[in-house]
């Protein structure tokens, strides 16, 4: 069954400068048990929230079997960990996710690459490790919310 495992709206950009110099901290509430998502502009309360830059790619989201043990997404800094999707294979699709409270649409854009980063704050290697497996930027289609715990998917062309 399908699942989403982690929610992250962080309002901050926490991998600034050099990863030798680590990350800047965590803002409290980074982790949610649910997220808004707006049509067009992302996920409210998240830094990417209605960037124009960053409109095809305001929704990302990692398959939690793309992870080391122990990695989330106050790592990842993904929005959306799902279990039984395999997102990195959906590039050019629709995916829609019902957690409960109706459907929300995203087209999958293009992948994720993970960043240097993840050799710091995860564990050496894991940048290397997680190439081509790094999750999907989405733009979202509908709104809606998404809700940790069992989600029902349907993907289309």
């Amino acid at each position: 069954m399908a699942r989403i495992l982690q929610l992250l709206a962080s309002p901050v950009h926490r991998y600034v400068g050099r990863p030798s110099d680590g990350p800047a901290p965590a803002p409290p509430g980074e982790l949610v048990e649910q997220v808004r998502i707006r049509s067009g502009l992302g996920v409210v309360g998240d830094r990417y929230f209605g960037r124009p830059a960053h409109r095809t790619a305001s929704v990302t989201l990692i398959a939690q079997e793309s992870l080391p043990a122990g990695a989330d997404l106050t790592q990842l800094r993904r929005n959306v960990l799902t279990s039984g999707i395999a997102v990195d294979e959906l590039v050019g699709r629709v995916l829609t996710l019902d957690s409960g409270d109706g459907p929300v649409s995203l087209r999958v854009h293009r992948a994720a690459p993970p960043c240097a980063w993840l050799d710091v704050v995860v564990a050496p290697g894991t940048w290397k490790a997680m190439r081509r497996r790094g999750g999907v930027r989405c733009e979202p289609l509908t709104d809606g919310v998404l809700r940790v715990g069992p989600v029902t998917v349907s993907v289309d062309d």
